[in-house]
């Protein structure tokens, strides 16, 4: 039997396909737990709503442009009154749910799981749960290579290969300043100063995966 929230829970949901926004759309709109604020394509739609309205559960993608759903997610998860997050993605890797956790989301639904698992989600974690699939913490605290998106994965084998700045910039089809952007995240991720100590826990990772 369903349990019905004392109010409906306020809920913005955020994704760039708009077929999957409108089946979203209608499946909250029909379930009496929830009250459907707004809808967007991307995440500075999202944010920037959000930081206006009074929203209680966002729902996204993780690949939500142009920010992405990680990036989304930490500058949520620091600001007061801000919405608990579920991130509702492919999962082809097995890795999401433990990039979303370590990004500080509050639950994960891969998009093959059935309607009523997400709507079920999402009113746990609107509750205080968090509620993810089995996930092995120790190796998410003990190995940030795991926590880092597909493309600075992409960015820290190129590094290992010795590419400057300037060639990273033309491989990856972005300015020199773009990449210095990412490099620095990079860096915080792996909790490293500079470029060789980054290629130094790549050359290990890989040595221990052997």
């Amino acid at each position: 039997m369903t349990i019905l929230p004392e109010t409906p829970i306020p809920v913005a949901l955020g994704d760039a396909n708009p077929l999957v926004l409108s089946a979203l759309s209608e499946v909250f709109e029909r379930d009496p737990r929830f009250s459907l604020v707004t809808t967007t394509a991307t995440a500075e739609g999202f944010l920037g709503t959000v930081m206006r309205v009074k929203v209680a559960l966002g729902v996204i993608d993780w690949t939500l442009p142009v920010l992405g759903g990680r990036r989304l997610i930490e500058i949520l998860r620091d600001q007061a009154g801000a919405p608990r997050l579920v991130v509702y993605g492919d999962d082809t890797r097995g890795e999401l749910p433990r990039l979303a956790m370590a990004a500080g989301a509050a639950g994960f639904v891969g998009r093959g799981a059935p309607v009523a698992q997400l709507l079920d989600t999402c009113a746990a974690v609107a509750a205080g749960q968090m509620m993810f699939p089995f996930l092995d913490v120790r190796a998410l605290q003990a190995d940030p290579i795991h926590q880092l998106t597909p493309r600075e994965r992409t960015l820290l084998e190129a590094l290992s290969k010795g590419l400057t700045n300037r060639e990273l910039a033309r491989d990856f089809q972005i300015s020199a300043n773009t990449v210095k952007f990412h490099l620095s995240n990079l860096f915080e991720k792996l909790g490293v100063k500079n470029r060789a100590q980054a290629i130094a826990q790549y050359y290990a990772a890989r040595m221990d995966a052997g």
